[in-house]
């Protein structure tokens, strides 16, 4: 069950590398696609999408790292913070891709965008070194201690 605690933390390290991948090719084709004669970035709707989906990279980074330290120095509520790190970088990775596939349209979901295999990608993240259902009932019980 230690092994899980760190091996969590790659999870969470994978997902957020997964979802910070989606946002850069979302980011930049929204950049360079044109609509109604101006790029699609320029409308308000997928300016406030791109922010929330940096916000939500950023936010799971910072939980990863946190949950790394933790284990670097052996500190006794690793279990509950290399599970969170887990789960909120995976769901995190999976609302990005989702995102990523929407900016992207009708390209998003072929196979000329890497962005409907990062959905894949992400979505196995929720999944193994227990699924995301599991690790919160890992949190809780860490929490009621």
């Amino acid at each position: 069950m230690r092994t899980l605690d760190h091996t969590r933390l790659a999870i969470g390290a994978q997902a957020v590398g997964i979802a910070q991948g989606a946002f850069d090719v979302a980011r930049d084709y929204v950049k360079q696609r044109k609509q109604f004669g101006r790029a699609i970035a320029d409308f308000q709707s997928l300016q406030f999408m791109l922010a929330d989906m940096a916000m939500k990279i950023e936010s799971a980074r910072q939980m990863v790292y946190v949950a790394a330290a933790k284990a670097e120095r052996n500190e006794p509520d690793l279990t509950f913070y290399s599970a969170a790190a887990k789960v909120l970088a995976s769901d995190t990775a999976m609302s990005v891709t989702t995102d990523a596939v929407q900016l992207l349209g009708g390209a998003g979901y072929t196979k000329d965008f890497p962005v409907e295999r990062m959905m894949r990608d992400a979505k196995i993240t929720q999944i193994y070194e227990g699924t995301n259902q599991i690790n919160r009932i890992v949190m809780a019980r860490q929490l009621l201690k």
